[in-house]
C-alpha cells in the first residue's frame, strides 16, 4: 500500500483536521552564552477545537469556571432589569435555599 497525497487539499481542510484531531506543539528552548545556560523556556501549546479539548480533559477546569462566570453574569443581568419588587422577591426565595445572590 502506497501513501497518497491529496494535492487538492485546502487550508480549510487542514484547519478542520487540526480542530477535529488536535495538534500539540512542545518545545524546549535554552539560551546560553559561552557554554553557560542563561535562560530556559518550556513551551507547550495545544491547538484543537473546544469539543476535542474537553473530550481529552485538557480544559475541564477552564470550562467549569467559564460556566460559573456566565451564570453569575446572567443573574446580574436579571437583577438589573427586574423591577424592585421582583428583586426583593428573588432575594427572599434565595434565603430559604441557602443560595447567595448578588
Amino acid at each position: 500500500m502506497e501513501p497518497t497525497r491529496d494535492t487538492h487539499a485546502t487550508l480549510v481542510d487542514l484547519l478542520d483536521r487540526v480542530l477535529d484531531k488536535g495538534l500539540v506543539l512542545d518545545a524546549d528552548i535554552i539560551i546560553e552564552m559561552a557554554g553557560i545556560p542563561l535562560l530556559g523556556v518550556k513551551l507547550r501549546a495545544f491547538i484543537a477545537g473546544m469539543e476535542t479539548m474537553l473530550k481529552y480533559g485538557i480544559w475541564e477546569d477552564w470550562d467549569k469556571e467559564q460556566r460559573v462566570i456566565a451564570t453569575k453574569e446572567h443573574r446580574q443581568k436579571k437583577m438589573a432589569i427586574a423591577p424592585e419588587g421582583e428583586v426583593a422577591a428573588l432575594c427572599r426565595k434565595s434565603e430559604g435555599t441557602g443560595i447567595t445572590t448578588v
